[in-house]
């Protein structure tokens, strides 16, 4: 019995090894263009139902939440359907990697938003700047995983919120701050996994 249970803990091992160093493909690129139609429709929603952001934080906060929970619930569900399909076998050891890899910015981004918001309010306009480069991390954390043209998404969301927090102030609550952004950032990254689809399609 004690060699039944080594031997599949060593299976086990060899198969989160594998998972490891394959190229994760659970992501689809039309959901994630989809999810840049949602920045952008977002933005227009603020524009027109927030346009004092500065004094209309509460708003603020339920326009960019809600779309940022309505993307993760599309990514995460596309995410599940697609790896399965796609690693098969592998796919729940996939899916938790990609998910462990994303999870620290993501959680830094969530923990922010509730520091910012219950202590020091006045600083909320660092929000849209704190986001971007959380999504910029959360990108180079998983590239490892990615295809190598998602460096570029990652340094278009760093670069990007380093510039909303040089704006400062109010002008960091501009719609177009959250949407241009975020809706150009989710294409590149859907063009980026079109790319790879595209090469392994030729390379067969």
């Amino acid at each position: 019995m004690d060699e039944l249970n080594k031997a599949l803990a060593e299976i086990g091992s060899i198969r989160r090894q594998l998972a490891r160093s394959t190229e994760f493909r659970g992501y689809g690129p039309a959901t994630l263009a989809t999810t840049a139609a949602f920045a952008l429709a977002a933005a227009c929603v603020q524009a027109l139902w927030a346009p004092d952001a500065a004094h209309q934080l509460d708003r603020y906060l339920s326009i960019w939440l809600t779309t940022a929970a309505a993307s993760a619930a599309m990514i995460g569900t596309k995410m599940i359907t697609r790896a399965q399909r796609v690693h098969s076998g592998m796919a729940d050891e996939m899916i938790r990697i990609a998910v462990e890899q994303f999870l620290p910015s993501l959680g830094a981004g969530v923990l922010l938003t509730i520091v910012l918001a219950r202590f020091v309010p006045g600083a909320l306009w660092m929000l849209p700047g704190l986001w971007q480069i959380c999504s910029g991390i959360g990108i180079f954390s998983s590239c490892r995983f990615l295809p190598r043209p998602m460096l570029a998404a990652g340094a278009w969301y760093l670069l990007c919120g380093l510039l909303c927090i040089a704006l400062g102030g109010e002008r960091a609550l501009s719609p177009w701050a959250m949407g241009i952004p975020y809706g150009a950032g989710q294409l590149i990254v859907a063009a980026a996994l079109c790319w790879k689809t595209r090469e392994g399609a030729d390379e067969n």
